[in-house]
């Protein structure tokens, strides 16, 4: 994955995919930045304000207007949105990480905005007992789609991969981390 150099055409269309609480989002900002390219956030384009998700044919619609960019690091998994990001994409980032880890990020994250009633997309946030006593928790959410997102991508992703688009995996965040090393030692030569 690693042993062979990182070619910067491949970053040119990012997309960092992973179970909720991975750090999609802290990856692809943090490529934004280096690449100097936008970063989107799919939730972002998703949460209408009282967390009402976007109906499908807008957010489609808006996705596919953010992706027709040149550049870009994009963040997320809709798979209502996944054609319209894939076609696109010339890298695609799947943080395969444990389930404890994921696990633990995924409380201590969410207890994290709870206490501290930070503010999310759309001016929502998230309250004690949306997070840790109903149907759409977050917490839920990481439990019943990691699973599934690790028996689906190998698939999906196998099919993707190609001389135009590179497939990067990685298992654990020492491994993400020396990736954005490379890329930013790319970027200065």
């Amino acid at each position: 994955m690693l042993n062979e150099p990182i070619k910067l055409e491949h970053l040119k269309r990012i997309n960092v995919i992973g179970t909720s609480c991975s750090g999609k989002t802290t990856l692809a900002k943090n490529l934004a930045q280096v690449l100097s390219v936008k970063h989107i956030e799919l939730d972002s384009i998703n949460w209408l304000p009282d967390w009402v998700e976007r109906p499908n044919d807008e957010f489609r619609s808006l996705v596919e207007k953010e992706v027709a960019a040149d550049a870009w690091a994009l963040d997320g998994n809709y798979s209502r949105s996944r054609d319209i990001v894939w076609k696109r994409a010339t890298a695609i980032i799947w943080l395969n990480y444990s389930f404890p880890l994921v696990a633990y990020r995924a409380l201590s994250r969410t207890t994290r905005r709870v206490f501290f009633k930070e503010t999310l997309y759309s001016q929502n946030r998230e309250t004690f007992g949306k997070a840790f006593l109903s149907k759409d928790s977050i917490l839920l959410w990481v439990l019943t789609s990691y699973h599934r997102r690790r028996r689906d991508y190998p698939r999906l992703l196998q099919e993707l991969a190609s001389d135009e688009r590179k497939i990067f995996v990685f298992q654990n965040p020492n491994q993400t981390d020396e990736f954005l090393l490379q890329v930013k030692k790319q970027i200065r030569h």
